[in-house]
C-alpha cells in the first residue's frame, strides 16, 4: 500500500454550523450537493465561475416549514423520470414541541413552468406530511409499470418496523402515500427497523432489493417489476446492526480470452464486524460471501461507495468510518490456487468520523470530484492532475497508434486490391480500427 497510490488532493473545505449524520448528504441535480446539519439547517453546495475564475460556493438554502428548533433526520432528492420535469427533494425532521416530539416527512417541488429546477423556487413549495413514526433512511428509486411507465419514488424507513412509500399524484400535483406492497412486495414483513436500502435494476424487467436492519439482519431479493413479484428472497444474520448495503455490478475475466462475466454483488457494513461482499448475488444469494480485511480496524464502517477511481473499468470500493480514516479496496479475481479478494490498496485520515460519499462532477469538466461529509463539515476531494493528465496522454497515444496501424495497413493493401475485394477489405481495416 504505497502513500502515492492515493488518488485525490483536497480542493475545499466547508464548515457547517451544526453537525450532520449518515442520511445528510445528497446529490441535487447534476452539479448540486444538499448537505443537512442537525439544527435544522440546509447547506447547498456548487462551484460558480464570477470572473472567469470557478470557486466553490456553500451557501444556506431556507427550506420553508421547518422549524428553527428542529433536528433534521434525513434528505434525498431525484430528477423526475421523463418525460416529467422538475427536482424534487425531501427533508425528514423531528419537531421538539416540549412535551412530545413530533416527526414530518416535507417534499419540495414546484410545478411552475421555467421554475422546475430553481433550487430557491422549489424550497418554497412545500407538501408538509405528518409522521407517525420516528423516520431514518429516506430514499429514491425508479420503479417501471406497464401503465404508468418509469417514475421515481420515495421511500422511508421508521422505528414502526416498515417501509413507506410516497408516490406522486399527477392530477393533484403532489405526493401521497401508498401501500408499499403495491410495488414493492419484497418490503412487507420487515424482521426489524431497516436503517440502509438500495435497489438496482437488471435485465429482464426485474430489480435487486437489500436491505440491512438495525437487529443485524440482512435481506436480499429479486423481483419482476411487471407484476410486481419476489422471485427469490434471502436472509442472513449479522451481530451488529447493518450501517449500510449497496449493490454493484462487477466484471471479471472468464476462462475464454478476451471475454469478460458480468455479476451484480452486495456489499454489507456493520458497526462492529469486517465489510463483507456476497459475490453473484443473482446466481447464488448470499451464499458466496468475500471479507474485507482490516476494514473493522477503524471503529465502525458508517458509509460506503463503488466507483472507478483509477479509470481501469474495474471499480474499486470505499468505505468511511467512525475512526476517521477512508479505505479503498480493489477487486482481485481468483487466480493460480488464489480465491476472490478485495485488497486494501490504501487509506487517508481525516480529523472528525466520516458519514457520506458522493462521487459526482461538480466543476463540469467531465471529470468527477468525490464528496466526503464528516462530522465537522464537507471535503470535496479532486483527482491529482499530473497523474490524470498522464492516463489521458497513455490512452491517446494507444488510439494514435490503432488509427495509424489501421491506416497503413488500408494503404499498402489498397492499390493491388481488385474491385470486387475492395468494400470487403475496407469493412476490415474499419474494423481494426474501431477496435
Amino acid at each position: 500500500m504505497l502513500p502515492e497510490a492515493y488518488p485525490f488532493v483536497e480542493d475545499s473545505f466547508s464548515r457547517f454550523p451544526s453537525q450532520s449524520n449518515i442520511y445528510g448528504l445528497c446529490q441535487a441535480g447534476q452539479q448540486e450537493l444538499l448537505a443537512a446539519t442537525l439544527k435544522g439547517k440546509v447547506v447547498c453546495f456548487g462551484y460558480q465561475e464570477p470572473q472567469h475564475k470557478i470557486r466553490p460556493v456553500a451557501k444556506e438554502v431556507q427550506f420553508t416549514y421547518i422549524p428553527v428548533d428542529a433536528e433534521i433526520v434525513s434528505i434525498d432528492a431525484f430528477t423526475k423520470s421523463p418525460p416529467k420535469r422538475g427536482l424534487v427533494v425531501g427533508i425528514t425532521f423531528v419537531k421538539d414541541s416540549g412535551d412530545k416530539a413530533t416527526p414530518f416527512l416535507n417534499i419540495y417541488c414546484d410545478y411552475e413552468p421555467g421554475s422546475e429546477f430553481n433550487l430557491e423556487s422549489i424550497a418554497q413549495s412545500c407538501l408538509n406530511l405528518e409522521l407517525q413514526f420516528t423516520p431514518f433512511h429516506l430514499y429514491h428509486t425508479e420503479v417501471q409499470s406497464e401503465d404508468e411507465g418509469r417514475e421515481t419514488v420515495f421511500l422511508l424507513s421508521g422505528h414502526d418496523q416498515r417501509i413507506h412509500l410516497y408516490k406522486e399524484n399527477s392530477s393533484l400535483h403532489q405526493f401521497e402515500e401508498q401501500p408499499v406492497e403495491r410495488l414493492f412486495p419484497e418490503l412487507e414483513d420487515l424482521p426489524s427497523n431497516v436503517l440502509w436500502l438500495d435497489m438496482l435494476s437488471v435485465a429482464g424487467g426485474r430489480r435487486l432489493s437489500a436491505f440491512g436492519c438495525q437487529n443485524g439482519c440482512v435481506g436480499l431479493a429479486q423481483v419482476s417489476q411487471t407484476e410486481p413479484e419476489v422471485l427469490q428472497s434471502w436472509r442472513f444474520q449479522f451481530d451488529s446492526p447493518i450501517s449500510s448495503v449497496l449493490l454493484f455490478p462487477l466484471s471479471c475475466p472468464s476462462e475464454e480470452e478476451g471475454v469478460e462475466i458480468k455479476s451484480y454483488n452486495l456489499l454489507v457494513t456493520s458497526t462492529i464486524e469486517m465489510a463483507v461482499v456476497y459475490r453473484d448475488v443473482q446466481a447464488r444469494g448470499l451464499s458466496r460471501s468475500v471479507c474485507l480485511s482490516e476494514s473493522d480496524q477503524w471503529d465502525a464502517v458508517l458509509c460506503a461507495l463503488v466507483i472507478d477511481l483509477d479509470f481501469d473499468g474495474q471499480k474499486e470500493v470505499l468505505l468511511g468510518t467512525y475512526g476517521q480514516e477512508l479505505l479503498c479496496y480493489k477487486f482481485q479475481p481468483a487466480g493460480t490456487g488464489r480465491e476472490d479478494e478485495f485488497q486494501l490498496q490504501w487509506r487517508r485520515s481525516f480529523k472528525s468520523p466520516l458519514l457520506s460519499l458522493i462521487y459526482l462532477d461538480l466543476t463540469g469538466d467531465g471529470l468527477r470530484e468525490l464528496a466526503v461529509l464528516t462530522l465537522k463539515g464537507l471535503h470535496i476531494l479532486q483527482h491529482t492532475l499530473p497523474s490524470t493528465a498522464d492516463l489521458v496522454l497513455k490512452r491517446l497515444a494507444l488510439r494514435v497508434s490503432a488509427l495509424t496501424a489501421g491506416s497503413d495497413l488500408q494503404s499498402a493493401t489498397g492499390p493491388d486490391t481488385e474491385g470486387d475485394e475492395a468494400p470487403a477489405r475496407e469493412e476490415e481495416c474499419a474494423s481494426q480500427t474501431s477496435s
